[in-house]
């Protein structure tokens, strides 16, 4: 994934900036960088964070960065900002979102003869890098925006620190956010809303799918206007969003305990506590809890101060070692207990696989594990949040072709919740697993807890529909 943050100032940006930009980190683990207009030229930084906080890489750096417009962002991939000279002139540009067709763009953009891409390690190209060519090739900053957004296959919302002010831009369907906030003398846009409050920003409004804003000082101007249609991605909510962040004015802490209340109302089981995986399964978990009348336990304490997120590493032992040490068993909430967990989703099943038979061998009775949404049969082709290189890396996905005896697309049974064929793939699901018992969120309490239409969220993962 990824996260971005900007700021168009009357006063020094610095500050708002770098901690506006720190409040991404939960979104990424490889890249980050900041840049700064001066007032003549931009200044920028960039530092790997794969084995460092954001904050102690660039904490030596504010010292020395000044202006009042900035654009700053966390990545999972490539180096970002990018400074970028063209007829429009000098800018910076950060982007989140993938695009797939990369390749095909890069080849037409080669037919021109005078485009180069610098390669990235393994021989990639840039995709920020390209989607700066594709802008550069229209007269105009939002003009060139509106061509990325009608040319690309995948989703790319981004900003733009020009000497004009800050280009803010949604991804044509909105399936991640750009958020503008204000206080007195300076406007922000943001990924996550949850970089506002303690920066003093009031959250003003939510850009709509494909549109264009440039930020002054004084305000918001739009440039291109919003879309009707919105398929926004629902695993902000499930999982990936911060619990403070707000969009489509929707909290993501609020969903989660309404999706918990709602996978409670589905069932009546006999257990002696509930608990969430740390950390996107603690607001279902707590939820739950709270309509089934059930004790909220911790039987896992997560460690935080060196881990970070599990799933990034491309190598999978080395997945399943990280994810293994940052969560540590307290015995005394297992031993003898049933215990039902809330989890965001269920990928793989290879670290879950090994949370449960931990939980066995410190003496628990039963372990029932309740996902907040569906069992995912797709892979994303519209974001990076995942390191899967194959629809079968999912479990569910697996099991239905076990059961189907074929590799081909799963029938349209297997994600009906009142059909025998999606009851019998739980029940392997459960069996390959180890659990006592599994039951997985219904698409459209999903949709319930988000407070949103299904037609206006991408639930690509589970139905194909995005």
């Amino acid at each position: 994934m990824g996260g971005f943050f900007g700021v168009a100032s009357a006063t020094d940006c610095v500050t708002d900036l770098y901690y506006g930009t720190d409040y991404h980190s939960h979104l990424g683990t490889m890249r980050g960088g900041l840049a700064v207009w001066n007032g003549t030229g931009i200044d920028r930084v960039i530092h790997d964070i794969t084995n460092a906080q954001f904050r102690s890489k660039f904490d030596a750096d504010i010292d020395r960065l000044s202006g009042r417009n900035g654009i700053g962002v966390i990545s999972d991939y490539e180096d970002q900002p990018l400074l970028i000279g063209s007829h429009l002139g000098l800018y910076a540009i950060v982007t989140v979102g993938v695009i797939r067709n990369l390749d095909e763009l890069a080849a037409q953009a080669f037919q021109k003869r005078a485009t180069h891409f610098s390669e990235m390690s393994g021989g990639e190209i840039n995709p920020t890098e390209l989607v700066a060519t594709l802008i550069n090739q229209e007269a105009t900053f939002a003009d060139g925006i509106r061509r990325v957004q009608e040319t690309i296959r995948g989703s790319c919302s981004l900003l733009l620190l020009t000497r004009e002010g800050i280009y803010a831009a949604r991804d044509r369907w909105g399936r991640t956010p750009v958020i503008l906030g204000r206080k007195d003398g300076a406007w922000a846009a943001t990924f996550e809303t949850c970089a506002f409050p303690n920066l003093d920003y009031a959250h003003e409004r939510d850009l709509g799918p494909g549109e264009v804003v440039r930020l002054t000082a004084e305000g918001a101007e739009t440039l291109v206007p919003p879309r009707a249609e919105m398929r926004v991605c629902a695993f902000l909510w499930v999982y990936y969003g911060y619990p403070a962040s707000t969009y489509e004015g929707r909290n993501v802490e609020d969903m989660r305990n309404r999706s918990g209340a709602l996978l409670a109302l589905r069932e009546r089981i006999e257990v002696d506590a509930v608990a969430g995986i740390p950390d996107s399964g603690v607001g279902h978990g707590l939820g739950y809890a709270a309509e089934a009348g059930v004790p909220y336990r911790r039987p896992f304490v997560k460690y935080t101060p060196t881990w970070p997120r599990s799933f990034m590493p491309q190598n999978q032992k080395v997945r399943d070692l990280v994810a293994r040490m940052k969560l540590i068993p307290v015995p005394e909430l297992i031993h003898g207990k049933r215990i039902l967990f809330c989890e965001d989703s269920i990928v793989r099943g290879t670290q879950l696989r090994d949370t449960i038979r931990r939980l066995f061998e410190a003496g628990a009775r039963e372990v029932h594990m309740r996902p907040a949404c569906p069992p995912l049969m797709h892979g994303c082709p519209f974001l990076n949040f995942s390191r899967s290189k194959s629809e079968f890396d999912l479990i569910a996905r697996r099991i239905v072709r076990e059961m189907e005896g074929h590799d081909g697309e799963p029938p349209a049974a297997y994600c009906d919740p009142d059909t025998p064929q999606y009851r019998e793939m739980l029940s392997r699901i459960g069996e390959t697993l180890g659990l006592s018992s599994v039951l997985y969120q219904r698409l459209d309490d999903m949709a319930s807890a988000i407070g949103l239409p299904l037609s206006r969220l991408c639930t690509y993962c589970w139905n194909r529909c995005g």
